[in-house]
């Protein structure tokens, strides 16, 4: 699918997979999508005020097995 992207950020720490997130969502149109796969346990909460703060949304947020799996739609 062209408007979904792919960004592993396991095995970084707090702040990287936000920061990594947004640079790579800089590049896409409003509507694409960003699926963020991380291992921080603070990533869901990060991932959420950034969200929330930029105007970005949280599509789907699972967890299996300590990885968690951030599916991101770019704002307008």
């Amino acid at each position: 699918m062209d408007g979904e992207q792919q960004l592993d950020a396991r095995g970084l720490l707090c702040p990287l997979p936000v920061l990594k997130a947004q640079k790579r969502l800089r590049a896409l149109k409003p509507g694409d999508r960003l699926l963020v796969i991380a291992t921080d346990p603070k990533a869901p909460g990060d991932f959420r005020n950034f969200c929330e703060a930029q105007g970005h949304r949280i599509v789907a947020m699972e967890e299996a097995e300590g990885e968690f799996r951030i599916l991101l739609e770019k704002g307008a």
